[in-house]
């Protein structure tokens, strides 16, 4: 067989060394995330450091690239905190971390994720406010942020994600007005309820969330 022509060689060592890097930094990202959860299971006892390539972890979903796509920890009996490191899986799709005990605040940099689909952070602790960075998730279908103790506004720069189709805020503590333009048309009252909201504000006019 004839050996490959130079260039095409270049090519070829240049293509798999970015996937490699690719899936370090994924791989980076996913142990850092792992360093900040508690793992009363051991359910992520496959997340090997020392493999490259996280797409042979368990939980973790890759595409025919092995970019990470989908992480799936949901009723794992986890706790701990999320980090901006999270925003570094520039692939993920589907982000699956309801039914546990994680804390703190929802990281602003999950607003980088542009391709995800899902996010179910419900059935936690998070706290603090919903990230105005959410806004960016134009793919985003799902979002459902139940049962937690996030407080603030629902952010108004969410009723540009067209693609929304599934809203839950309920049964957090949640103050303000309810938008109604774009998607939030279409959502339940359900999916507000047992929160501190004052009901819809009024379409045409800006909502003032006095007290909130």
């Amino acid at each position: 067989m004839a050996p490959l022509p130079l260039q095409t060689f270049s090519l070829t060592f240049l293509f798999f060394l970015s996937l490699a890097l690719s899936t370090d930094s994924e791989g980076n990202a996913l142990h850092a995330l792992r360093s900040r959860l508690v793992d009363a299971n051991n359910v992520l006892q496959s997340w090997d450091p020392t493999l490259v390539n996280p797409c042979t972890w368990f939980h973790v979903t890759c595409d025919s690239n092995n970019h990470v796509i989908r992480l799936d920890l949901g009723n794992s009996n986890i706790a701990g905190s999320l980090g901006p490191e999270i925003g570094q899986l520039k692939h993920l799709q589907y982000l699956e971390l309801y039914r546990n005990d994680i804390s703190g605040k929802i990281p602003e940099e999950l607003g980088s994720l542009k391709n995800l689909v899902s996010m179910d952070l419900y059935g936690n602790k998070f706290e603090g406010e919903i990230p105005k960075s959410f806004a960016n998730l134009k793919s985003l279908t799902f979002l459902r942020l139940n049962n937690n103790k996030l407080t603030g506004s629902i952010p108004r720069e969410l009723v540009g994600l067209s693609n929304l189709k599934v809203f839950d805020v309920s049964n957090n503590d949640l103050c303000g007005t309810i938008p109604v333009d774009g998607p939030f048309g279409t959502f339940p009252m359900e999916s507000f309820e047992n929160n501190r909201l004052n009901g819809p504000e009024l379409k045409g006019l800006v909502s003032y969330d006095f007290g909130c």
